[in-house]
């Protein structure tokens, strides 16, 4: 047991399902790996490298994370594999989910009685993406105010530290609504309402409509604030300068990038690169 090789993975909470089900693949291969996963808020896990924890892989909801935060002291080299889309995520006992579309969602989530929630902005980007989808939300049904009444109507414990505990919480009815990535209310087997291609971040032929959303989020420093654009979502993977076990990482980064790892992916509900 002293030879055991260990395999450090630090994700998105959004990346569980994959990541898990890679993590099998490269057990069965390699009999007696111990193999440990942690998740939270993309943005918290960046952090968590920068103020001195150690891993193998680390695997973010959004490439800029790479650049913004941990490059190039922690990461110099890091690979965009999947993207995804926002969406409204409800089960079938939500309040309003028999009538509501794509041109009402809005109006049904401002009921009194209806609950919603998102992600942390600055935790997780699934946080931040989505106060970028009401900003677009606001512009694309010619709604002013919408994106105000939306933010005022989740606050507090409305607010989660990241999206998988947020789709959790939909599957036990303690919440209504959840702005979510498809791949996470399609783990949990959740309903979800797509929003048009125009906000939901999914297609990069609207990279620039969606640049007109922005963010302000706290910066690589205490006490700095950063203006980010909004753009389609994307989901990346990199083996840290300081991996203690950087050959087995590669291992596991190539079976995430191979036709395995891809066909996982697909079938978590990313669409792979």
């Amino acid at each position: 047991m002293s030879n055991q090789q260990t395999l450090k993975i630090l994700h998105a909470g959004a990346l569980r399902k994959p990541v898990v089900e890679c993590a099998k693949l490269l057990d069965e291969a390699r009999p007696g790996l111990d193999i440990q996963l942690d998740s939270c808020g993309s943005r918290a896990c960046a952090r968590q490298v920068r103020e001195g924890k150690v891993v193998d892989i680390l695997a973010l909801a959004d490439p800029m994370l790479f650049d913004e935060l941990l490059g190039p002291e922690y990461v110099d080299k890091y690979y965009i594999f999947a993207n995804d889309q926002i969406v409204l995520a409800y089960n079938e006992f939500s309040r309003g989910s028999g009538e509501i579309d794509a041109k009402n969602w809005f109006d049904i989530l401002l009921r009194e009685e209806v609950t919603f929630g998102r992600s942390n902005q600055h935790l997780d980007p699934c946080g931040y993406r989505t106060l970028m989808v009401w900003q677009l939300a606001e512009q694309y049904y010619g709604r002013p105010g919408l994106f105000g009444q939306l933010d005022q109507r989740c606050r507090g414990d409305l607010i989660y530290p990241k999206s998988y505990d947020l789709a959790s919480d939909v599957l036990v009815g303690k919440l209504d609504y959840a702005f979510e990535y498809l791949c996470v209310a399609n783990q949990f087997g959740l309903r979800n309402l797509m929003l048009p291609e125009k906000i939901n971040l999914s297609n990069p032929a609207h990279a620039d409509y969606y640049k007109q959303s922005t963010v302000s989020l706290q910066g690589r420093n205490s006490g700095e604030m950063i203006t980010i654009p909004g753009a389609p979502i994307e989901f990346a993977i990199a083996i840290p300068k300081n991996a203690e076990n950087p050959a087995l990482a590669k291992d596991f980064l190539d079976l995430m990038l191979s036709k395995k790892g891809q066909q996982i992916l697909e079938d978590c509900g990313l669409i792979p690169y």
